[in-house]
């Protein structure tokens, strides 16, 4: 469940400033060693409240060392979360920062790869002569007949020929 600025403020009392670069917009503007550096301090103060809150739970079933403050301390727990959320937070932001940082070093080697490619010139054999006009024609194996030039068109001829008989 999220908790607000005010809530965190009001349950973190003086711990407050620990997390309050985990917000936006200083969030945005820390560097990557800087966010690197607030998430190693985050971190370390989640697991020691972690600790407390677990041993805490053990005491309660009797099962650790009994302590005065072994009760159910529910303002614990949410400080603990209070602080995973700020880790979540300016871990997204590191893997953000990485990523811009990845993606432009693999714009950089792209580029670098083609043009190694393009300089590289064509390994493959050129294709030889080209065919200039065009594909020799390939003699048939078929009969040819000669047909008398003056009868072409006969045939229609006397297709209209029986028509116009029929017609009349």
């Amino acid at each position: 469940m999220a908790t607000s600025i005010s809530a965190e403020r009001h349950l973190l009392g003086a711990d407050f400033a620990l997390i309050a670069n985990s917000h936006h917009p200083a969030l945005g503007a820390l560097s990557t060693e800087d966010a690197v550096a607030l998430a190693r301090l985050l971190r370390e103060h989640r697991d020691r409240l972690r600790g407390m809150v677990h041993a805490n739970r053990r005491a309660r079933r009797g099962k650790g060392e009994p302590r005065a403050a072994a009760g159910h301390d529910p303002a614990l727990l949410r400080r603990k979360q209070v602080f995973a959320a700020a880790l979540k937070r300016v871990n997204a932001r590191i893997e953000a920062l990485h990523g811009e940082a990845r993606r432009a070093y693999h714009a950089a080697a792209l580029k670098d790869a083609l043009a190694r490619k393009r300089a590289a010139g064509s390994h493959h054999p050129g294709g030889g002569d080209s065919a200039g006009a065009g594909m020799r024609a390939k003699s048939s194996g078929k009969r040819r007949t000669v047909k008398d030039p003056r009868s072409i068109g006969s045939i229609s001829q006397a297709g209209r020929n029986a028509q116009a008989r029929r017609d009349a």
